[in-house]
């Protein structure tokens, strides 16, 4: 057997280090779907429910899971927000580098005093984001939501149709994953426990 020599001991390292850098975040072992490369980095100009101006990047450095919902929404919005709330208390301390941003429907009625007062009776880390219609609708149409405004009952309320996926961002705004309604709370702490420990995307 041949000794070990400097040179060819430096070689091997240096393609181990080659063969980490290759190493991509998409290789991990995802249980939501992988949208990484098919969606577009997170993009717009809102206003939060502190009644200040805010677009993406102002959450950039944080790993963000995106909602389209309004805070008259008489059941999955609710429940989604609950969840979402659930996962980040099992993820624990890293999950105060992850945001929610709660995208209203309905900017009719939910100015940014009614957005705060609805995500902060869920989560902390929740941010509520509301502004003029076509800028939700854009939103809404950049990752392939959809919502209805439904005729108005007799008492003249109304209930907004929309999808309820949950979209994954990482720190840089990349989309990296989807979650529907059929993803188990499990897979969720399980893949955004994966997104904050990996960090950016190579």
């Amino acid at each position: 057997m041949k000794p070990w020599r400097p040179a060819r001991l430096v070689l091997l390292l240096a393609a181990a280090l080659l063969l980490a850098a290759c190493h991509r975040a998409d290789d991990l072992p995802w249980r939501l779907t992988n949208v990484s490369g098919h969606m577009p980095d997170l993009a717009f100009q809102l206003t939060d429910d502190n009644g200040k101006a805010v677009t993406a990047e102002d959450y950039r450095g944080k790993v963000v899971l995106l909602y389209f919902g309004y805070t008259h929404c008489p059941d999955v919005c609710p429940l989604t927000l609950a969840r979402l709330h659930a996962v980040l208390q099992r993820v624990g301390e890293k999950a105060d580098d992850a945001r929610i941003l709660f995208v209203s429907v309905d900017p009719a009625r939910d100015t940014p005093a009614v957005m705060h007062a609805y995500v902060n009776a869920f989560d902390k880390r929740a941010v509520g984001l509301t502004g003029p219609p076509g800028a939700i609708e854009a939103l809404s149409k950049r990752y392939r939501s959809a919502f209805t405004r439904e005729p108005d009952k007799v008492d003249g309320q109304y209930e907004v149709s929309h999808s309820s996926a949950i979209y994954l961002f990482d720190r840089q705004g990349h989309a990296r994953l989807l979650a529907t309604p059929a993803a188990s709370q499990g897979d969720l702490v399980h893949d955004l426990y994966l997104l904050l420990a990996t960090g950016n995307r190579p």
